[in-house]
């Protein structure tokens, strides 16, 4: 990584000085954050960090189940099935089959709900251009890098997806 010296030694703590930042505690606070900017965002357009995550992941694969949406949303069922109705009701995905037994029903993203996954590409856009700019264009792989790295270090196999 540019700019890091792994051998640089790390200052003395001064007596009484508050302890260095928590990487883990500023990760969290960062995702909050922007959690919460991305949903005020999604907002204006009827959607949700979740809702957009739905889209997203029917557009990829169409014949998911809801239990296996909720489960890569790592919601339940339930608040997917809640979630996936209130798409259907906004015309952003349409049912093509009903769920029966044992069987799965079949979900199709419209061309309005492809139009809020662009809606939803947009603001993440924003949020990555504002981060880039925090740490330098020059710094953005790198922050790519480590970001796949703690991605891989919590026990996530696969490639964060692409929106």
């Amino acid at each position: 990584m540019q700019g890091h010296q792994p051998d640089a030694p790390e200052p003395p703590a001064q007596a009484g000085s508050a302890p260095a930042p928590s990487p883990a505690i500023m990760l969290i606070a960062l995702g909050k954050r922007l959690q919460a900017r991305a949903d005020d965002s999604l907002r204006a357009e009827g959607l949700s960090l979740r809702h957009l995550s739905a889209l997203g992941h029917l557009q990829r694969n169409p014949g998911l189940s809801y239990s296996d949406l909720a489960r890569r949303a790592g919601i339940t069922a339930q608040s997917m099935q809640a979630t996936l109705s209130q798409l259907e009701t906004q015309g952003a995905i349409e049912r093509l089959s009903e769920p029966g037994r044992g069987r799965p029903a079949t979900l199709r993203v419209t061309s309005a709900g492809e139009a809020l996954i662009q809606a939803g590409r947009e603001v993440v856009r924003e949020a990555d251009k504002r981060i880039i700019h925090a740490v330098g264009e020059e710094y953005a792989d790198d922050l790519t890098d480590i970001l796949l790295r703690m991605t891989a270090a919590t026990g996530i196999t696969s490639k964060p997806p692409a929106l």
